[in-house]
C-alpha cells in the first residue's frame, strides 16, 4: 500500500484564458489507472479529500477538479460560461495538463452528469465510473430545492456559524451526519476572509437554474448513460435523496449489467463522502478496477 502524500495545487489556463485549479494527489509508482473526481454544481475539489487519500494509498494518482467559478479556480465574468459544454472543455484542458488520457471517473451530482455526457463523446477515456447520487433522470423537486439556496446565504461571521447553518438546513435529510462531519462540510463550502465567512463559489451560479420552475421540462440522460453502461459503474444513492429516485436508481441497474448499487443510510443529496462506510464501499469497487 502506497503512503499518503499531500496533494499539489496545480493551475492551468482554459482555452479562453480563465485560470483553472485542480488538486493532484501524487502516486510515484502507480499500479492502477488514475481517478478523476468531478464535484457537484456549487462544490469543490475538496469534497473528495478522504476518498482521494484512500485511492492514493491503493496505488492511484487522483485528480480532483475545481470547475470555473468554484474553489480556487477563477470566477468567470460571464455566468453563461458556467455551462456543461464549457466545463467539459475545461475538464479536458486539465486532463491534458496532467497527461491523463484514460481514467476512472468519480462524479457527484453535476460531476456525474459530466461523466455521462463524456462517455459517448470521448469513448475510451472513462474506464469505470462512480456516480454519486445522480442518474439519467433528475427529480424536479430536488432541482427546485437547490435553486432556492444556491448563491444565497445570510451574513456569517465565524466558521462555527456556518457549521451551525449547515446542521440547521440539512439535519432533517442527513440525520446520520455527525457534528464533526458538518463542521468539515462547512469548511468545504465556505472560507473565512476579511473577518467574515464567504461562499467558495461564484453566487452567479444561481443563474444556471433560472429556467427551473414547476412547469419546466427536464431533459433526461438515458442516451449518454447507455454509452457509460459499457464500463463498470458504482451508483451511490443517498437514502433520502430528492434528486435520484429509487425507481430511476433501480432502472439504472436494469439497463447497465455492470452496475453496482450502494445506498448511504441517513444522507440525502448528495452523500458527503465523509463517512468510513461509504469510503470503504467506494474502495471495494475501485480496487476491483484496473
Amino acid at each position: 500500500m502506497s503512503p499518503t502524500r499531500q496533494p499539489a495545487s496545480r493551475f492551468v489556463a482554459a482555452r479562453d484564458g480563465l485560470r483553472l485549479h485542480y488538486l493532484d494527489y501524487p502516486c510515484p509508482e502507480p499500479s492502477r489507472l488514475p481517478l478523476v473526481c468531478l464535484p457537484g454544481l456549487a462544490r469543490t475539489a475538496d469534497d473528495f479529500c478522504l476518498v482521494a487519500e484512500a485511492a492514493q494509498r491503493s496505488g492511484r494518482r487522483v485528480l480532483a477538479l475545481d470547475y470555473r467559478g468554484r474553489g480556487r479556480s477563477e470566477w468567470d465574468k460571464d455566468w453563461r460560461h458556467y455551462d456543461p459544454d464549457v466545463e467539459e472543455d475545461d475538464i479536458f484542458v486539465v486532463l491534458g495538463d496532467a497527461a491523463v488520457s484514460e481514467a476512472v471517473f468519480f462524479g457527484t451530482s453535476r460531476g456525474g452528469l459530466h461523466t455521462m455526457r463524456i462517455a459517448p463523446d470521448r469513448p475510451g477515456v472513462i474506464r469505470a465510473a462512480v456516480l454519486n447520487d445522480i442518474g439519467p433522470v433528475i427529480e424536479k423537486s430536488g432541482l427546485l430545492r437547490i435553486k432556492a439556496y444556491v448563491g444565497k446565504m445570510p451574513p456569517l461571521q465565524k466558521m462555527s456559524d456556518a457549521a451551525a447553518l449547515m446542521r440547521f438546513a440539512m439535519s432533517a435529510n442527513f440525520p446520520a451526519v455527525t457534528p464533526e462531519q458538518f463542521e468539515m462540510f462547512a469548511r468545504q463550502t465556505f472560507e473565512e476572509k476579511d473577518g467574515k465567512v464567504e461562499l467558495r463559489y461564484d453566487p452567479e451560479l444561481n443563474h444556471t437554474l433560472d429556467d427551473i420552475d414547476p412547469e419546466a421540462e427536464i431533459a433526461d440522460f438515458w442516451e449518454p448513460f447507455a454509452a457509460l453502461s459499457a464500463v463498470p459503474i458504482l451508483a451511490i444513492r443517498g437514502e433520502t435523496s430528492d434528486i435520484l429516485s429509487i425507481d430511476v436508481f433501480n432502472e439504472m441497474a436494469r439497463k447497465a449489467p455492470m452496475l453496482e448499487q450502494y445506498t448511504v443510510p441517513g444522507q440525502g443529496h448528495a452523500p458527503l463522502l465523509l463517512d468510513q462506510a461509504t469510503i470503504d464501499r467506494v474502495m471495494v469497487f475501485l480496487n476491483a478496477q484496473v
